[in-house]
């Protein structure tokens, strides 16, 4: 079944349009969890780089969104000639609970798609791909169903980003979706010297919380748009790893295979979406980095990468990428420079360092100097 399930994604893949949904970031070919963070942190870098503003993020928490699709509502979404197919697949399911040798009664279940199928991931993408900012000053930034509500606000008026948190909320209940709101974060980001009280979010007339930081993707974020409490995160859990690396010493293992181990399961922590947070991290946040790295290097007996080359050749990899993908939403912000200059990008301007160190900003230089 898994197979003939590939053959109808290929199918309808090709005949969906590149621009169908560019800030779902799941599930899409050259795009990655940085893609997402990246893409979210230059939005709001960007924003905060004028006067009198600030910024608002809501983190979204659905509850059991993958159970909640209703196939009749995808099958209308997707105006397709395999819908009747789709249709049928997803309904009529029969579904029992063993324990040992009891079996339960039967449950057909009609809503929802199948977990551990492969077109479930694209389905629930195709359901969920009319769910998108509808004021220009917001952007809602997916991957699967991690949502992102990003309202930039101008002179202390939100109302395009209530509007639009309340927009979501009508989108979801004609979906069948459920906002979790006890899951539900928000997080403010305000550099300004003389700040106001920011009116609280209301979902379903219940509070959302706000907090200082979010581990959004796996990234740690934080109001002030520092990375000390995501680098602590990983600094400790590689410690832990570099336990097992000496025991795996003592017990004999070469140096390349503990090189190998190394580079699996503490470099991998180390190095998660580094493109999205590295640049603009402290020079004490970079020391205690690499500290980790030297001391694996003394376990290991051999030269590891310093964490600055684990940055900067996946920063140029990935902006080589993102300019031969048209329809990559970041596509635009790399503009060449004359046909003299063959080579070189247009630098974007800023005003602060937090966005002259951003990721796009960084790839832009590196490019340009790698020319």
């Amino acid at each position: 079944m898994k197979c003939f399930e590939r053959l109808v994604k290929d199918h309808i893949t090709s005949t969906l349009p590149d621009t169908l949904d560019p800030l779902q970031f799941a599930y899409c070919p050259n795009r990655f969890t940085d893609d997402a963070i990246s893409t979210t942190l230059h939005t709001a870098l960007t924003h905060l780089d004028k006067r009198n503003i600030y910024v608002r993020m809501l983190f979204i928490d659905y509850s059991s969104a993958f159970n909640t699709i209703v196939p009749s509502k995808l099958v209308i979404k997707l105006d397709h000639a395999l819908c009747n197919w789709v249709l049928d697949f997803l309904t009529g399911r029969p579904q029992v609970v063993r324990v040992g040798n009891n079996i339960s009664t039967p449950l057909i279940l009609n809503t929802g798609a199948p977990q551990g199928c492969v077109l479930s991931p694209l389905l629930y993408s195709l359901f969920t791909h009319d769910c998108v900012a509808t004021h220009a000053t917001n952007s809602i930034v997916k991957f699967a169903d991690d949502t992102t509500v990003v309202g930039l606000i101008t002179n202390n008026d939100e109302t395009a980003y209530r509007e639009e948190v309340s927009a979501l909320g009508v989108w979801c209940k004609e979906n069948n979706l459920t906002l979790n709101v006890n899951k539900t974060k928000e997080m403010i980001v305000d550099f300004r010297k003389q700040q106001r009280e920011h009116p609280p979010i209301h979902i379903d007339g219940t509070v959302v919380e706000r907090v200082a930081s979010f581990k959004f993707l796996g990234v740690h974020i934080t109001d002030k748009l520092n990375w000390s409490t995501h680098t602590d995160s990983i600094v400790k859990k590689a410690q832990q790893r570099l336990f097992n690396l000496r025991r795996l010493k003592k017990f004999g293992l070469s140096p390349k295979a503990l090189t190998n181990f190394y580079r699996c399961t503490i470099e991998s922590i180390l190095s998660g979406c580094i493109t999205a947070w590295y640049g603009n991290c402290s020079a004490h946040n970079r020391k205690a980095l690499q500290r980790v790295v030297r001391s694996a290097q003394r376990i290991t007996g051999g030269k590891l990468p310093a964490l600055q080359d684990t940055y900067t050749t996946p920063c140029h990899r990935k902006a080589k990428k993102i300019i031969k993908d048209n329809n990559h939403p970041s596509h635009c912000l790399f503009t060449p420079l004359s046909s003299r200059r063959r080579g070189q990008y247009r630098c974007i301007k800023a005003g602060t360092e937090r966005l002259k160190n951003s990721f796009y900003l960084k790839a832009i230089r590196l490019l340009n100097s790698h020319h």
